[in-house]
């Protein structure tokens, strides 16, 4: 009676640490929902104004060509600033994709130990760099080899795409290697048992195998692309028009909202049209995340 007494005395302190866990662990996530929810209503709130107050047509903002909102009846057409960040952003995915999945191969099946413990900080570092440093960087050095090789100012979709593209190798990089690195060693000795060289078992087993987890860091580098204001900012040239090179001027969804939000009044049309802007930025964020789910879903299949 009396262990039993005691056991019951030392079980009970624990117990108050399992609740005080239970606890903490329930106002951080009901934080982080309430605060979710309440950013998605507040730009939703302002971003819906410019169709029920303002009387703006959502079809014309999303396909209207032409921006400007200082003449006395204003144009709001978003389609360049959505083209823009389309543009860059899946142009960036493109150039920076190929580069991540062959620096994964090279961290994982090519070099030695070492190497692996010295390549992946190096590249996991890019992910520190602030913005502003990329895009004074693309600055100072791309936009004029651009315009000493090409036609134009040297500013535009490829300069920016460039910029980003270097920005989301990290992201892409991490997640190839991680997915590489993760694949059962039974699959490859299988493949070099059948007689299958190096390249062969990485380009027929190792890639096809873990191409949801390849697709998923791509799609988190057009995320992560898509949302950058400052570095593309920077190299792009502002203009809001649709360009008809990539080595023309245009502008990107982060890019209008960010330089021209702090010169308009609160409530006015222009201002709410920026938070339109700033709700089809976040909607296009949802449907990257819906996305990387999807696939990670066939991941799991």
């Amino acid at each position: 009676m009396e262990r039993s007494y005691n056991k019951r005395q030392e079980a009970k302190p624990h117990i108050a640490e399992e609740w005080v866990g239970k606890i903490y662990t329930f106002i951080c996530i009901a934080f982080l929902v309430i605060t979710i929810f309440s950013m998605v209503y507040f730009v939703a709130s302002k971003g819906l104004s410019t169709f029920i107050v303002n009387g703006v047509n959502a079809f014309d903002l999303i396909t209207g060509v032409k921006w400007n909102p200082d003449i006395d009846i204003p144009q709001f057409g978003a389609l360049p600033f959505i083209f823009g960040s389309f543009s860059t952003s899946i142009l960036a995915a493109i150039i920076a994709a190929p580069l991540g999945f062959c620096a994964a191969v090279f961290i994982v099946e090519l070099a030695p130990k070492f190497g692996r413990r010295f390549l992946q900080p190096v590249i996991e570092l890019l992910a520190g760099i602030p913005s502003v440093v990329y895009g004074f960087v693309g600055l100072s050095v791309i936009v004029p080899l651009f315009r000493d090789l090409f036609p134009g100012q040297g500013i535009g979709i490829a300069a920016g795409a460039l910029v980003l593209s270097v920005m989301i190798l990290p992201t892409i990089t991490t997640i190839a290697t991680d997915a590489l690195s993760e694949l059962p060693a039974g699959l490859k000795e299988g493949s070099y048992a059948l007689g299958a060289t190096r390249w062969q078992t990485i380009y027929r087993v190792a890639l096809p195998t873990t191409m949801p987890q390849q697709m998923t860091g791509i799609v988190l580098g057009i995320a992560r692309a898509f949302g950058e204001a400052l570095a593309v900012q920077m190299v792009i040239g502002n203009a809001p028009h649709i360009p008809h090179s990539l080595f023309e001027s245009t502008s990107t969804l982060t890019s209008a909202i960010t330089l021209s939000m702090g010169n308009t009044a609160m409530g006015s049309v222009q201002n709410n049209v920026l938070w339109s802007l700033a709700l089809i930025l976040m909607l296009m964020t949802f449907v990257f995340v819906f996305i990387i789910r999807f696939l990670e879903g066939r991941k799991k299949l």
